[in-house]
């Protein structure tokens, strides 16, 4: 056997294990796991045969076959006794549901792309009685129609759903499942969201209104710690700021939505974090104590170089800006250079790192200038240029943000550096324009 290297030169490769591993696949009474993908099956053939070749499986994988009929799903796990994980995606499953037995053992269930709507979910609630995780990507689900209530009932198990590329543009669909004690994860990346909201009491009555008088209100969404809504159409802070309803919430997704792109004119990860008091993991990177705290600070800074409002104008537009200030000791006067003397003008400074990062401007060390916060980026750009003796390269500037995958464009040149929310500690990069 043999490789080709960058070079197209053929490179000697000895596969060691070869028996060891053949031996291993060859005693499938010992598999625990099989992936039977895109071959053709389409029927679980004669009675008996799974169990006898396969006793011990516990995961299956049939996706991209031609399965179709529920009954021969429930023939094939009444056969694999141990089976826990099924994934069914890419088979076109039959709108009809008859046949199925109970899955006592089905703990994730796969029904990505298979053309199920929730009518056909709400049949196969009884069928599932272990559910924890239930996939349903891809199947163009826009409504959810609960069979009892306006609410969502049953599913008491179920840990994660995944409604992910859906077609779900109204959030009151999503608040049908705010009953389901132990929904911990919800993903909802590339619907049609444009806001989101928590439910008060009324809202949560009249979800119930149809159930029988015996139900049992919960807090909504009592136990969920994950909610995904990347690649939605959420415009709306509002909405950022309404999570901080949802008791357990810790991990959020909002990136490629125009509320959390600042190149639509959204809000940058600084921003989000301080508006979301309990959020650990944002957009998949975690924050940490320190991104929280230069977050906090950088935000309250920005929100009193800008606002111009009464009080309570301020507090309606941000929810938590009193809280942080007095948490962080922020005081009221805002920085300044001004001909006041020597104190005014050093309790105006703040420390920035500076790093050069244009690939033609060479190596050159990081600087750690104080500069007065009232500076404007533009003006910041010509410092840069002096400091690093950049002759004739014309500088872009960038914010380097603790956890961001992505530094942030400073492109107004008349915003001071307290108008971006740069404070003390901040790292600005120095790039050159393409």
């Amino acid at each position: 056997m043999y490789v080709l290297s960058a070079s197209s030169k053929r490179v000697s490769v000895q596969l060691l294990g070869k028996d060891k591993i053949q031996d291993k696949l060859s005693r499938f009474e010992e598999l625990t796991s099989a992936s039977l993908a895109y071959l053709g099956v389409n029927s679980p053939g004669a009675p008996g045969d799974i169990s006898i070749v396969l006793p011990n499986l516990k995961e299956l994988d049939i996706t991209g076959n031609l399965i179709s009929e529920w009954k021969d799903v429930g023939t094939i796990c009444e056969q694999l006794p141990s089976l826990s994980s099924l994934n069914l995606s890419y088979n076109l499953m039959k709108q009809d549901i008859w046949g199925l037995p109970q899955l006592k053992s089905i703990r994730v269930l796969v029904l990505n792309y298979t053309g199920i709507n929730w009518t056909q979910i709400e049949i196969l609630e009884p069928s599932l009685p272990v559910i924890e995780e239930l996939h349903l990507m891809g199947n163009s689900i826009s409504t959810m129609k609960p069979a009892s209530s306006s609410a969502i009932q049953g599913f008491n198990s179920l840990r994660l759903l995944n409604l992910e590329d859906n077609c779900i543009a109204e959030w009151s669909e999503v608040l049908k499942l705010s009953q389901l004690r132990s929904l911990e994860q919800l993903h909802l990346n590339r619907n049609k969201l444009t806001q989101i909201f928590y439910p008060d009491n009324d809202m949560i009555e009249q979800l119930l209104s149809n159930y029988n008088t015996h139900a049992k209100s919960h807090i909504p969404f009592q136990n969920l710690r994950c909610l995904l809504l990347g690649a939605n159409n959420i415009k709306d802070v509002h909405s950022i700021d309404s999570l901080n309803s949802f008791p357990e919430l810790v991990d959020i997704r909002l990136s490629d939505n125009p509320v959390a792109d600042p190149g639509r004119g959204g809000n940058p990860r600084f921003v989000l974090i301080a508006r979301l008091a309990k959020v650990e993991i944002l957009n998949g990177s975690e924050v940490s104590a320190r991104e929280r705290k230069e977050s906090e600070i950088r935000y309250v800074r920005l929100v009193m170089s800008r606002s111009n409002g009464s009080q309570e104008e301020i507090e309606r537009l941000h929810p938590r800006f009193s809280e942080l200030k007095k948490f962080h000791g922020i005081d009221d006067e805002r920085p300044s250079i001004g001909a006041a003397g020597p104190q005014k003008m050093a309790s105006g400074l703040i420390s920035i790192t500076l790093k050069c990062v244009g690939p033609s401007m060479g190596e050159k060390p990081q600087l750690i200038k104080k500069l007065p916060a009232s500076i404007t980026v533009g003006k910041l750009k010509i410092l840069c240029e002096s400091f690093f003796k950049l002759k004739s390269v014309k500088t872009r500037l960038y914010i380097q943000e603790e956890g961001s995958p992505l530094p942030v464009l400073l492109d107004d040149e008349m915003a001071s550096l307290v108008d971006v929310g740069i404070g003390n500690e901040s790292t600005i990069l120095v790039d050159q324009e393409n």
